[in-house]
């Protein structure tokens, strides 16, 4: 009888499921951490998906993108350093942002990891 899946294989096919070409994984986990930050009865209406807007869509608060942010380190660890990310993106970017931008960033970060 051999022994099952060492840790060591578990954590390769995680990260390696979190790869740039396993977006909709990517999409489906910020999209799941939003809900959770502006909470299902909000998003009623709206499906989110890549190119829903942060600003115009969502109506993040800033306080909001601090909960986005550990949410997104307690999934990711350090290789998804958001914070660092928002700091160096211009305001006018930032108030662009879609999850897409998001969902791109988070895939980037994983795949240099």
């Amino acid at each position: 009888m051999s022994p099952g899946p060492s840790s060591a294989d578990t954590t390769a096919r995680t990260a390696t499921a979190r790869t740039a070409t396993d977006r909709p994984l990517v999409l489906a986990d910020v999209a799941s951490m939003i809900a959770e930050i502006v909470g299902e009865d909000y998003l009623l209406d709206l499906e989110i998906g890549m190119d829903t807007s942060f600003s115009d869509d969502l109506e993040l608060e800033s306080i909001e993108f601090v909960t986005l942010a550990e949410k997104l380190t307690e999934r990711y660890g350090e290789r998804v350093d958001f914070v660092a990310w928002l700091a160096e993106t211009e305001l006018d970017d930032l108030i662009a942002m879609t999850v897409g931008t998001l969902v791109t960033f988070v895939a980037a970060s994983l795949d240099a990891s």
